[in-house]
């Protein structure tokens, strides 16, 4: 028994020993890679063309490898034309955004897409994504105090009174109501809970420039998105039949309480006002400036343009003068990158624990973790399952000597 125990113990600690040295190695390697990775990039980003513009709110550090494509971490405009005859982008009054390709997640053309800005209300179609799945139409919540009270309250929610969800969704949409972006996400269980959820859903579409802090995109310290980001957003939106059945309703009636009714007409003129509009949302704060998402379709191709920081009221007819050109050049321009697809489901809740403190807390320092630095992180994660199993293993092993030495116990 005490030879089989000795000959037990002896593999284990073998092991214990194997998957130590394995976890040192990858951590080393992926501490390696990322420091030659972060020399590459600086040196690229000391040559870099960063267009400097005063509407800029910030710019940190954009890293060589980004999400997209290496072209997409420019600051300036970014855009391959087929030839020396091809039309030219508009010059638009906004310091950031992005024309893709829904179907093919070709971006076309982009200026500062992964440039951090406050996103204003085009953060509601995160709301919207992250909670439809999540939440039946035909369930009501009870609108609460922190909901009834948001400014500006939009829709007049009254605390204490039921709401349908499905009346909720419409006037986030439609009218871009700050109190059902609210009374949504405290559906989920609590406001916090919904936060979270915001913030995992956008780093399960690879959007790590977003950071959420409040789901209508009111002010807050921290809270960025970039042009990209929201194409990614808009993306998922697009493949939601009930997000589009909801954000293309033209008008509706929102039952405020027993007796009153508030009528909801759709803000979004691009439905109303541009061959071939699907819908979209549009977002203004003083300090975001105007803010847009648009989508719209022409002979089967379907586009996204995202805007941020505009000139307050060009931001619609800005998003319509880019669609012309996305719609005239999309089969001729070469992409200067791709809409990254979402991350597969056991990825994204790795992803999310990763990067859960960051998306609560401080904004994201760039816009997303390198390849270098994943890999350490495996490279740690692995030696560290090992090591627990192993450490169990032992612990196990070392309890059964212990009963077969005891009085009474069989040996065999």
């Amino acid at each position: 028994m005490q030879n089989s125990t000795r000959k037990n113990c002896l593999v284990v600690v073998a092991a214990l020993i194997a998957s130590a040295t394995l976890g040192t190695a990858m951590a080393a390697t992926g501490s390696a890679t990322a420091q030659a990775t972060a020399k590459v990039t600086a040196a690229q980003s000391r040559s870099a063309n960063r267009e400097a513009a005063s509407t800029v709110l910030h710019r940190p550090p954009v890293p060589g490898d980004e999400v997209g494509g290496p072209l997409l971490a420019r600051h300036g405009i970014v855009v391959q034309y087929p030839g020396p005859g091809a039309p030219h982008l508009p010059d638009v009054p906004a310091s950031a955004y992005v024309i893709a390709d829904a179907g093919t997640g070709a971006v076309l053309a982009a200026k500062d897409p992964h440039g951090l800005f406050q996103p204003a209300s085009t953060l509601k179609v995160l709301t919207a994504i992250t909670m439809l799945p999540r939440l039946r139409p035909d369930a009501t919540v009870i609108a609460t105090k922190r909901a009834a009270s948001v400014e500006p309250n939009i829709i007049g929610l009254i605390a204490g009174h039921p709401y349908k969800i499905a009346d909720l969704f419409r006037a986030l949409l439609m009218i871009s109501a700050n109190d059902a972006a609210v009374a949504l996400v405290e559906a989920s269980g609590s406001f916090s809970k919904g936060m979270s959820l915001l913030n995992a859903e956008a780093h399960h579409l690879q959007a790590y420039d977003v950071v959420a802090k409040h789901p209508n995109g009111l002010p807050a310290p921290g809270q960025d998105v970039s042009a990209y980001d929201l194409a990614l957003i808009a993306r998922q939106a697009l493949s939601m039949p009930a997000f589009m059945r909801y954000d293309s309703t033209r008008t509706a009636w929102f039952p405020l309480k027993r007796h009153e009714r508030v009528l909801m007409v759709n803000q979004n003129y691009l439905l109303t006002q541009y061959r071939g509009g699907l819908g979209g949302k549009i977002g203004w704060t003083t300090t975001a400036g105007a803010t847009y998402i648009g989508l719209a379709r022409r002979h089967g191709v379907t586009l996204i343009v995202t805007i941020l920081h505009a000139t307050p009221q060009t931001e619609v007819t800005s998003a319509e003068q880019l669609l012309d050109w996305g719609f005239a050049m999309s089969s001729a321009v070469r992409p200067v990158g791709v809409l990254v697809p979402p991350l597969p489901v056991v990825r994204a809740v790795t992803a999310g624990k990763q990067r859960a403190r960051a998306a609560v807390g401080n904004s994201l320092p760039g816009a997303t973790a390198t390849k270098s630095g994943r890999s350490a992180v495996i490279g740690v994660g692995v030696a560290a399952g090992l090591c627990a199993c192993v450490i169990g293993g032992l612990a196990w092993l070392r309890r059964r000597a212990l009963r077969r030495a005891r009085p009474g116990n069989p040996s065999g």
